[in-house]
């Protein structure tokens, strides 16, 4: 039986880095990268929840135009947020949900988003993944964000072997390089979008293929 070859983290990251010029970035990263505060960040991140990019950012960016700060957004109101973001999923909930932790960062953060895991997923509909990718994009602060790109891609290359992304976020805590953290998620994600597809990936055209072990992969392209 021939040995499926082992992933160098550091050469697959270097190779991924050397890759992304060529691919979109995430939209949250592109919405940070244009000067986005902490909030913007979130708020863009709560709106990508279950709705594809070519949608969060036109609905983020016509958000903002209107609300940047947790102040705006109880002004102009629920529904008048729900008609700007729409369609994102479930975007009466998510406009419900601006404006209820807009009134929460204001009555008890002074204003401003919390800049650690434990307060920022104290707020209503922050989980882990939101949370620290609003470390990441929004502060620039070391966490793991785990989504299913990263989720799929860390088990595809037989870097981690875990069932849920909340396993998989433990078990990049424990074994992936901190110096990898801020950008592992951005890499793997615009790398999960583009050539490492969920289902017949094109390895035809991944940096890594000859030394990836495809786990779970049954057919590429």
């Amino acid at each position: 039986m021939t040995k499926k070859p082992t992933i160098d983290i550091d050469a697959f990251v270097d190779a991924l880095e050397t890759g992304y010029r060529q691919w979109n970035a995430p939209i949250i990263t592109f919405i940070a990268n244009r000067g986005a505060t902490p909030f913007e960040v979130l708020v863009s991140t709560l709106l990508s929840l279950r709705t594809k990019d070519e949608v969060t950012g036109p609905a983020a960016m016509r958000l903002f135009e209107k609300a940047k700060t947790p102040e705006a957004m109880i002004r102009i109101g629920s529904e008048v947020i729900a008609k700007l973001i729409y369609p994102v999923g479930f975007y009466p909930t998510k406009a419900n949900r601006i404006v209820e932790i807009s009134r929460i960062l204001l009555d008890q953060y002074q204003g401003k988003v919390p800049d650690n895991l434990d307060e920022l997923t104290k707020l209503p509909g922050v989980g882990r993944k939101t949370a620290n990718l609003v470390l990441v994009e929004g502060y620039k602060i070391p966490a793991v964000c785990v989504d299913t790109h990263v989720h799929r891609i860390s088990n595809r290359i037989g870097y981690v072997t875990t069932r849920t992304p909340d396993q998989t976020e433990m078990a990049l805590r424990k074994k992936l390089p901190k110096r990898h953290w801020i950008r592992y998620n951005e890499l793997l994600v615009a790398f999960g979008q583009t050539v490492c597809r969920p289902v017949s990936p094109f390895c035809s055209k991944c940096p890594v293929a000859e030394t990836c072990p495809k786990i779970g992969v049954d057919r590429h392209r």
